[in-house]
């Protein structure tokens, strides 16, 4: 049996080191092009939902390839905070997270052909008391682009979070455990060699 083509629906270099975690690299690596705008009173979680699934629904493929991409969203209680547009969104994404607990809910979507397999896992996340000048720092790095709520827990934002509950892979990016059952459930073999 020949292993299925996996195509990786996301263009995030943490979802690829990620994957390399489990052994796994992508034959092909499509970021899918979607409206990631919420809908009117969208609730983070559905959201991310629905994200990660209408991006496996916008990928291209033959019906025997397996599609995988994520999404990950940041909560803080209703609200979404997303990728912050620029450094003054990063900035008030920041403030408002500052000394708070906040939830990073990653959803998965796994398909090969019409049929989808998915999982959503929330972590809870403590950020500790922001100092302007660890603020002003961490913008200035620049760190905060193209990551949700304006930060990376693996970069040197990790030093502001002292505590978390849940899936650390999740708040990367994409939840390790999860995502290597639902390619073992979708026919992508991952801990056999197939040639």
């Amino acid at each position: 049996m020949t292993k299925p083509r996996l195509i990786l629906g996301s263009g995030s270099p943490r979802r690829r080191d990620l994957l390399a975690q489990l052994g796994v690299t992508a034959d092909d690596i499509r970021p899918p092009d979607i409206d990631e705008d919420p809908k009117p009173r969208e609730l983070p979680r559905p959201y991310c939902v629905r994200l990660a699934r209408e991006k496996a629904q916008a990928i291209l493929s033959d019906p025997d390839d397996i599609v995988l991409s994520a999404d990950t969203t940041v909560a803080l209680g209703r609200r979404i905070l997303g990728k912050p547009a620029d450094e003054k969104e990063a900035a008030g994404f920041l403030t408002a997270l500052s000394g708070r607990r906040h939830r990073v809910i990653t959803a998965v979507a796994v398909r090969r052909g019409d049929q989808i397999w998915e999982r959503d896992v929330v972590t809870q996340v403590k950020m500790k008391m922001l100092s302007n000048e660890e603020l002003n720092a961490y913008l200035a790095s620049g760190d905060w682009r193209g990551k949700a709520g304006g930060y990376g827990i693996q970069g040197m934002a990790g030093a502001f979070i002292p505590w978390i509950s849940g899936s650390f892979t999740s708040v990367v990016g994409l939840p390790l455990a999860e995502t290597a059952n639902l390619l073992n459930t979708a026919g992508y073999p991952l801990y056999k060699d197939a040639s």
